[in-house]
């Protein structure tokens, strides 16, 4: 690590104002700051200063996602080699590499396309690069099913950096999760291509793995099938651990709740956020239950769809959730009590944790902004 930290420091001064090669510091920056906590502080003010910046959190958020992310993988090959009647002469090894193979274009086109923007924006604007993406870079190709194209892709990533990140100011700035974003462009703009029983499961065999499936197979996920009225074949079991149909990261409660540790274990999610939304979620689905309007279990709804997964990485956002501690109360029940509502009093449209974290980022400002005004409220009464 040391002759890389000399190299750096030796080739640093091309990259200054004076340098040759001037016109690249915001890259040259952002690859530094990648890799070494910077040393400068700032020179003017009161400041707290801490050990770990913004990148160095953006890197602990990505571990969090990482037993998400290979457990899709291997859930990716398990489904087409399931499909395909194979399962039972196929080793891990091959069901894991295919479904790698299948996944890392995905995470490829999302770093590629999005990281492209970002350096190319901070190039244009003069300014250091951004963090942001590290995380929506691998959360958008998580989030979405395995047959979105890559060509669509690479669109909702343009437009969630373009049009939700950096018009607002770039990172810190935004209003909305660029993810969710990401996700809302896909659904809204190509909804054959994110809903129906032909984009959850990998169809084409790859360098001789997995297998080509008929272009008439059909597989719909748990909640799909609810919304249509039939009963789920999948086991309790399988829905925890993950072994169903559904968006690439989203499927393993297990795999999330591993996730969830790490980021609480490091001080980067708020539990306040997470727990609220579990119990907003798990209050309306009992209430639903009871009045005989779901064929649900109110647990089962933590276990399917997106619910697991935007409460632990989607909710706590630190940028567009609240930033209040009674506000993250509100904000994450209000989440996951609308995104049962919307599961439940919408049959078109089972999958509802979308939309409850994009409405939860639109008024979460507002919530906030309630909170203080309270605070405020109390401490002149008390001052009085």
């Amino acid at each position: 690590m040391s002759a890389l930290r000399n190299y750096l420091n030796k080739v640093k001064p091309h990259f200054e104002p004076d340098g040759k090669l001037h016109a690249f510091r915001s890259v040259f920056d952002g690859f530094e700051t990648f890799l070494y906590v910077p040393n400068t502080t700032a020179r003017t003010g009161v400041n707290i200063h801490d050990a770990i910046d913004s990148k160095r959190i953006m890197s602990m958020v990505v571990i969090a996602l990482l037993p998400a992310l290979l457990f899709g993988m291997y859930n990716v090959g398990y489904q087409n080699y399931l499909a395909a009647g194979t399962l039972a002469t196929a080793s891990f090894l091959e069901i894991f590499v295919y479904g790698a193979l299948v996944v890392l274009p995905k995470i490829l086109v999302s770093y590629i396309v999005g990281l492209g923007i970002e350096f190319a924006w901070a190039q244009w604007k003069g300014e250091e690069i951004q963090e942001g993406y590290l995380v929506s870079g691998i959360l958008i190709p998580l989030i979405i099913p395995v047959g979105c194209p890559l060509w669509m892709l690479a669109l909702a990533c343009a437009f969630a950096v373009i049009f939700c990140k950096e018009i607002f100011g770039g990172t810190g700035m935004n209003l909305f999760n660029p993810a969710i974003s990401a996700r809302m462009f896909l659904f809204f703009a190509y909804p054959s291509k994110m809903t129906g029983g032909q984009v959850w499961i990998a169809r084409d065999s790859i360098f001789g793995l997995g297998n080509t499936l008929p272009d008439t197979f059909t597989a719909a996920t748990p909640l799909g099938q609810i919304g249509q009225g039939v009963t789920p074949d999948a086991s309790l079991l399988d829905m925890a651990l993950g072994f169903i149909p559904g968006s690439i990261g989203e499927t393993s409660v297990v795999a999330i709740a591993i996730g969830a540790v790490i980021l609480l274990w490091a001080g980067i999610a708020s539990w306040r956020t997470m727990v609220s939304v579990f119990v907003g979620g798990g209050l309306m689905a009992l209430l639903f239950q009871s009045l005989g309007m779901t064929q649900m279990m109110w647990y089962e709804q933590f276990l399917l769809g997106g619910f697991a997964f935007g409460a632990v990485f989607m909710a706590t956002d630190p940028v567009t959730s609240c930033r209040t501690e009674g506000g993250k109360y509100i904000y994450g029940f209000l989440i996951g009590a609308m995104a049962v509502i919307i599961r439940v009093m919408n049959a078109g449209y089972p999958e509802g944790m979308m939309l409850a974290i994009f409405f939860g980022n639109m008024i979460a400002p507002t919530i906030d902004h309630f909170i203080v005004e309270r605070n405020v409220s109390k401490r002149m009464k008390r001052a009085k």
